[in-house]
């Protein structure tokens, strides 16, 4: 059976002393309430909730899934329970506005209590975790009246929020989208059409669903330039916010999924349902921008969460498990054979996994801190800001998305291979993490979308590769800082060429591209998935130079902790570091490799 024990040791070390998360706090229009008590309080206080609320219900809800009858969806044993504790304490609004019902707390703290929440139990994490984006909009696009009625319900987890954006036939291609918003004489539209995949869009936990959807006005130019946001809810909520009639929305069925079967994967359908326009005529794309960009650090969150969780199951298996005699010499002579963990290739799976989880951390949490930059600006209106931020936080957000939900698949598989036979049954819940993980390499983008948007539009297209000279700028203005530091010396060298590196690689795919435009979508893959190393690398070089301060000088954790910071911050950089060598290799192959040959002779 799974179990989930929050990783508080890491979490705070993560944002007391490798982050400082109070100083940063201070620098922050909405930061002066979260001191350390507070920041305290609210993660140890979570960590409870989905220790011993979430944890206990994900294998259960798993099997019995959801129940569709009649335009209605019923969530498992549990759910609505567990969902009202939610609600009652008040977490949902805890980065939110204080006049709409929020604790006015920055953004990373919510993104602390998603990472718990979804590594406890995903799947019912995306019920209030889709309203997160749902708010996002409605906060800097919505008019004064459309906070006032749905921000309220929405921050408390009264009501909840969807994305509706898939159309049959088109998914990341939104030029072939056919649903239509048809102008009412009394300013509302008419929303005809049908979405599909659209995650939480019906079910029993709260009152009412708001969906944020995109369909084209009659007189909209073509292609994405055509394309407008609405809100549309599920009941029509009268001027008081409260609820009024049902609107022309109807689940039509729920899909029948590989995993997240405990979360309603719905097709919903809009029969001259009213909506209300958000944002301005034909800008929709860029209003649900807001939306996209906030599940897509969800998304990689979820890669986290799948490392996180497979590994915690995993270890405790290889300690228990006993099998053969290690290589090395017998290590429990007064055990019929010695537990697994004395072996190395199992060693080097947990390892990859502990790494993996500690690293995609450390770089989740440092896109936190972006976006509880990017926060701040706009509820200054500070364009300025808004621009610096939201360009530093889209170079992560492909990385995040893309990387690390492909380190979770790994992960997974470790799990599974660690357990042997017993990983592929469902008891031990092996089996569970790795059917759930497949899905964040899908949604909110494939891997494939996410490589080709980082290489083609944030490093290409945009600066000619500026964004990758400035990052590793500042990773080599760090080692600069550890140049002389005999601990520090073997991940400063293999920083310092690897940040040459992945600036002579965007040159030669730049000037590349000029002739050979398809080198853009044959380099992207290998392009994300060095980057995303590199990046892991930087963060486990930041976590070790700590941690050996740590050992000379003291600090919050024990002196093991450190250490083991340090040696798994040397098995990163010796053995899952050099796979940026094939990476490199292959991104600079030619697109003919692959364009050569004949559609036809695709055959079997």
């Amino acid at each position: 059976m799974l179990t989930y024990k929050a990783p508080l040791r890491d979490i705070k070390f993560l944002i007391n002393e490798v982050f400082d998360f109070h100083s940063h706090y201070q620098g922050l229009d909405n930061g002066s309430t979260a001191d350390p008590e507070t920041v305290s309080m609210i993660v140890e206080g979570f960590a409870d909730f989905a220790e011993n609320v979430l944890s206990p219900i994900y294998q259960s809800a798993d099997a019995e899934g959801c129940s569709f009858k009649d335009g209605e969806v019923t969530t498992p044993t549990g759910f609505k329970q567990a969902y009202r504790q939610f609600v009652e304490g008040g977490w949902q609004g805890i980065s939110f506005p204080e006049e709409y019902g929020g604790m006015n707390l920055p953004m990373s703290l919510n993104l602390i209590k998603s990472e718990m929440m979804g590594t406890a139990n995903w799947p019912w994490s995306m019920y209030p975790g889709l309203t997160i984006g749902s708010v996002n909009t409605i906060l800097q696009y919505g008019t004064p009246d459309q906070k006032a009625i749905y921000l309220p319900k929405l921050i408390t987890g009264e009501w909840s929020g969807t994305m509706c954006l898939t159309e049959a036939g088109c998914g990341t291609d939104l030029n072939q989208m056919k649903t239509r918003a048809t102008p009412n004489e009394d300013g509302t539209y008419a929303i005809t059409g049908t979405k599909i995949f659209i995650s939480a869009g019906e079910h029993d936990l709260t009152e009412n669903i708001v969906h944020i959807v995109l369909a084209r006005l009659p007189d909209a130019p073509a292609g994405t330039k055509g394309i407008s946001l609405f809100i549309v809810p599920k009941f029509l909520p009268n001027e008081a916010g409260e609820l009024g009639d049902r609107n022309q929305v109807v689940c039509g069925s729920i899909e029948h999924k590989m995993g997240i079967k405990s979360s309603a994967t719905c097709v919903i359908n809009f029969d001259g349902a009213t909506g209300f326009l958000i944002g301005e005529p034909n800008k929709g794309l860029k209003a649900m921008f807001t939306y996209m960009n906030t599940a897509r650090i969800g998304t990689g969150i979820q890669g986290l969460a799948h490392i996180e969780l497979a590994f915690q199951n995993a270890l405790p298996y290889a300690k228990e498990r006993r099998s053969m005699r290690a290589l090395s010499g017998v290590k429990e002579p007064d055990k019929p054979a010695d537990a697994i963990i004395h072996h190395a290739d199992v060693r080097r799976m947990l390892l990859t996994q502990k790494a993996f989880a500690e690293g995609a951390r450390s770089m989740v949490y440092h896109a936190a801190r972006y976006a509880d930059h990017l926060a701040n600006a706009i509820i200054k209106e500070d364009e300025a800001a808004i621009k610096k931020w939201d360009d530093k936080l889209g170079f992560y957000t492909p990385i995040l998305k893309g990387f690390l939900t492909e380190l979770g698949i790994e992960a997974a598989k470790h799990g599974q291979q660690i357990y042997g036979g017993h990983g592929y049954i469902k008891e031990t819940g092996m089996e569970l993490i790795a059917r759930d993980a497949r899905i964040s390499t899908l949604y909110e983008g494939t891997t494939g979308i996410q490589a080709l948007d980082l290489l083609g539009r944030k490093v290409l297209l945009h600066g000619g590769g500026k964004v990758v000279r400035e990052y590793t700028a500042g990773i080599m203005k760090w080692c600069g800082e550890y140049a002389l530091d005999k601990d520090m010396r073997q991940f400063v060298w293999s920083l310092t060429k690897l940040c040459a590196e992945y600036n002579m690689l965007t040159a030669r795919l730049l000037l590349t591209a000029r002739k050979d435009r398809d080198i853009v979508s044959a380099a992207s893959d290998d392009f994300l998935m060095y980057s995303g190393y590199l990046m892991m690398a930087y963060h486990w070089a930041r976590m070790a130079a700590i941690a050996f301060d740590k050992m000379k000088n003291g600090g919050e954790q024990p002196y093991e902790f450190y250490l083991a910071k340090t040696q798994t911050a040397q098995f990163y950089f010796e053995k899952i570091l050099p796979r940026t060598n094939a990476h490199a290799e292959a991104m600079t192959t030619p697109s003919s490799v692959m364009m050569q040959m004949d559609i036809e002779h695709f055959s079997f």
